[in-house]
């Protein structure tokens, strides 16, 4: 059987798809590659200092946490140093003490101290709560930052300074499995 071939008036009459898939038939088979694409998204960020001013850096993450039958704690120091105590276990996870940079004069004399203490954080979706506590700015010497101003002088030359601040996690016996969140307000008086 000899194929009909389609003259281009009747190609140009609509049977464009025909026209194709006979056209099809006479080629030679070329085989294509499927080619995959990607997309995600970045966030980019930057932050503009002045003088006098006070900015967090990172989030305090105590990160995966297992609770046992008794209850324990989860401590982050100032260096990143987790460890836990009484039931509580560590699994994987990132984990971090939060990071402050703040921008004053050399020499110039800082109160720093917390809103309130000890700090709650809610189960997401629940009413179950957990405390943090005993805040550990990372200086030198280390100091136990409470709702009372503690006061140091800023040595660098530009004024620039920063500081992460480790704190602990009081874990209940049994506590509820979840996501728990909470926040802190940390204060600075530049004198």
């Amino acid at each position: 059987m000899i194929p009909r071939i389609l003259t281009s008036s009747a190609c140009r009459a609509g049977a464009w798809g025909w026209c194709l898939a006979a056209a099809a038939g006479f080629l030679p088979a070329v085989q294509v590659q499927a080619q995959e694409r990607a997309v995600t998204a970045a966030r980019a960020e930057a932050i503009v200092v002045t003088r006098l001013s006070l900015i967090k850096t990172e989030d305090l993450e105590f990160g995966k946490i297992i609770a046992g039958n008794t209850a324990g704690t989860v401590r982050i120091t100032p260096a990143g140093v987790r460890t836990a105590t009484g039931g509580v276990r560590l699994a994987h996870g990132d984990s971090h003490p939060a990071a402050f940079s703040g921008y004053g004069y050399r020499n110039q004399n800082v109160g720093i101290w917390l809103s309130s203490s000890p700090i709650r954080l809610t189960r997401v979706g629940g009413i179950e709560r957990m405390t943090i506590d005993t805040f550990v700015i990372g200086s030198t010497p280390q100091a136990t930052i409470t709702t009372s101003p503690s006061s140091f002088r800023i040595a660098s030359a530009d004024g620039m300074f920063a500081f992460p601040l480790g704190a602990t996690l009081r874990v209940g016996a049994r506590q509820v499995p979840g996501v728990y969140r909470g926040s802190f307000t940390l204060m600075i008086q530049y004198y």
